[in-house]
């Protein structure tokens, strides 16, 4: 007696061809990844060779290594943030003056009397209720991402400069200023280095190992799909921006440490810094794709040139023209790799 084909069986060769078709399909993906990753890895170096042959003395010193790390430091946490904002499709232009405003705000008379705690917290809460005024305007007001973080940069601007009236607000709290000495340091690095590299560390986790960074890249490549999928796209998009306000409160209280006061200049184009870096990171400006490790890398490119401009006594003005260029450059490449794919 004839037996029923089983489920294995009845497999037909077109849905072979698709399986095999999709593990190929993974493993470009993960090649044309190492590929940008390394290559990234590669200008970082050259631009190491570049700092070592025209300042060696001044570059290659471990105090001025030392104060790249901590210059990348600060700008890197808002990256992370910004990495999940745009890989859900979304922009966020505020985070400069976020940072602002969380830095005056904890540097103030009456939130020092509060001590080392009260400092951190005033600017970590600042900047998650600037990013869930942001996250509710978006997600829930449907605002266009641009205008509402473009309204939230000028207010939260104002505010700043209303708060400390156009004065630099000084900290007297030692617990704070000693944070930046360098007998903070662990092992030779400074602990702004060492927050920096925890941040980079759970958003690594956050974007590729958990549920909470699939329904990011999925809101980010399709979010009606992702609708369809059951997946509160709403919601998502309010926890990524209150994300990307904790990543801003974090790196204000970072600032203070390093600056040891609060202005209402104080994360100045931190915006196109951030967006930048994710960019020649390999994050794709209109979603659906995001790294982490790229955005780093992106991050230690820029004040890589910055660090070797200054040491060498360049014009701001022409290390302005070299990161427009990295950055159409970058977009280039992403937009011959879409076109590779299709």
């Amino acid at each position: 007696m004839t037996q029923p084909a089983t489920a294995a069986q009845k497999q037909t060769p077109t849905s072979d061809v698709k399986s095999a078709g999709d593990q190929g399909g993974s493993r470009r993906s993960v090649l044309r990844w190492d590929v940008r990753t390394l290559s990234l890895l590669g200008v970082l170096a050259a631009l190491v060779a570049v700092g070592g042959i025209t300042a060696p003395d001044e570059f290659l010193a471990t105090s001025n290594l030392q104060l790249v790390l901590t210059q990348a430091s600060v700008i890197g946490v808002v990256t992370v943030g910004m990495t999940f904002v745009i890989t859900s499709g979304g922009i966020d232009l505020s985070v400069g003056a976020m940072v602002a405003l969380a830095s005056v705000w904890a540097t103030t008379v009456a939130t020092q009397e509060f001590g080392f705690a009260g400092i951190l917290f005033t600017a970590v809460i600042v900047g998650v209720g600037c990013g869930l005024v942001n996250g509710l305007l978006i997600a829930y007001g449907r605002m266009v991402p641009f205008i509402a973080t473009l309204a939230m940069l000028a207010s939260a601007r104002g505010l700043a400069l209303q708060i400390t009236d156009g004065s630099t607000q000084v900290v007297s709290v030692d617990s704070v200023l000693d944070l930046g000495g360098r007998d903070a340091y662990v092992l030779g690095i400074p602990p702004l280095v060492l927050i920096f590299g925890a941040v980079t560390v759970i958003g690594w986790l956050l974007l590729n190992r958990t549920t909470f960074g699939r329904r990011t890249i999925a809101v980010g490549g399709n979010a009606e799909a992702a609708r369809l999928a059951g997946i509160d796209v709403r919601r998502q998009r309010l926890y990524l921006y209150l994300l990307s306000g904790l990543c801003c409160g974090i790196a204000a209280f970072m600032l203070i440490v390093l600056a040891g006061s609060g202005q209402n200049t104080n994360g100045n184009l931190y915006e196109l810094d951030a967006i930048a870096a994710a960019i020649i990171g390999g994050t794709l400006l209109s979603g659906g794709r995001g790294t982490i490790i790229g955005s780093v890398l992106g991050v230690l490119i820029f004040t890589t040139i910055t660090n070797i401009f200054a040491l060498n006594n360049l014009e701001t003005a022409v290390q302005q023209i070299a990161k427009g260029a990295i950055i159409v450059a970058a977009v280039l490449v992403q937009r011959r790799s879409l076109h590779g794919d299709t």
